[in-house]
């Protein structure tokens, strides 16, 4: 914050108390007792009467601000002033989390020590995996770990990068982004509409005629064998997902194929290295690792 938005908000500030007490003290009448008089306000056939303020209520509302200034001197709200304490969400924020390391680090360091397989057979490290899970990864993946449109499902046989301990560990630790790049320009659309009439034979056979797969095949073999291989079970190495399964990430029908082959697909994994600790990212894999099983 600027030296001159700091100085406008602790102005400001300074000049609200003023105002509230001031305010409090104009309206305060110290004669004792009640009168008949009205302030001659009028709501609804209710009317006012002009009494002084309960000793009580006076007394609470000075109070609250003479605890509202004590609060701004010990805490941070004027401006770039830090409060007397230095206090901030953020030390807070990194005290607790110390705290935390300091009762369960240990504990989740001694699981780097076991296998993941091991971990995911243990139901107890599971239900700490699930509950990171449930913080870091069900947005996605959902609940169940089940994906929907777009993010993969995670207790099916499909894995794109391949179902090991170390490549899920790698997922996780460094994210994932696809590279699927768009071919609507290169092939034209005579081109998309075939070689989805292709791809699609590659899994359930579709209904195309056989002059269409045709051109569909020579369309493949020039642009997608390289990375889908030729016979369009994938490559793990490349992240390059099984076309001959029917598993689909983005859908398998003729429309969602073809926008996939125009205009391509860039989803992305976050990386996790650098928001889970070493043992966590263990601990995670494994739960992962176990939804197959």
């Amino acid at each position: 914050m600027t030296d001159f938005w700091s100085t406008w908000i602790i102005v400001l500030t300074a000049i609200s108390f003023v105002l509230m007490i001031w305010i409090l003290f104009a309206n305060r009448k110290r004669e004792q007792g009640t009168t008949e008089e009205t302030t001659g306000h009028n709501y609804d056939g209710i009317e006012e009467y002009d009494n002084p303020l309960p000793a009580w209520w006076f007394n609470m509302f000075f109070l609250t601000i003479v605890w509202g200034i004590g609060y701004l001197i010990v805490y941070p709200g004027m401006g770039n002033f830090a409060g007397v304490l230095g206090w901030t969400q953020l030390t807070q924020y990194e005290e607790r989390v110390a705290d935390a390391e300091a009762r369960f680090g240990a504990i989740r360091a001694a699981y780097l020590e076991k296998p993941v397989e091991e971990i995911a057979s243990d139901p107890a490290l599971r239900k700490m995996g699930q509950r990171m899970f449930g913080n870091n990864c069900a947005q996605c993946h959902g609940a169940d770990a089940k994906g929907s449109y777009g993010f993969p499902n995670l207790t099916d046989d499909e894995w794109i990068y391949g179902f090991t301990p170390e490549s899920i560990k790698a997922t996780l630790t460094h994210g994932r982004v696809a590279a699927m790049p768009a071919w609507g320009d290169v092939i034209g659309e005579d081109g998309v509409k075939q070689v989805t009439a292709y791809v699609q034979s590659l899994g359930d056979g579709g209904n195309a005629d056989e002059a269409t797969l045709k051109a569909g095949a020579q369309v493949y073999q020039n642009f997608c064998v390289a990375c889908h291989g030729a016979n369009g079970e994938g490559n793990v190495a490349l992240g390059s997902p099984n076309l001959s399964n029917d598993i689909w990430l983005y859908g398998g029908s003729a429309e969602q194929i073809a926008h996939s082959v125009r205009a391509g697909r860039n989803g992305a994994m976050p990386a996790f290295g650098n928001l889970l600790s070493e043992d966590k990212i263990h601990i995670l894999t494994a739960y992962v690792y176990g939804l197959k099983q």
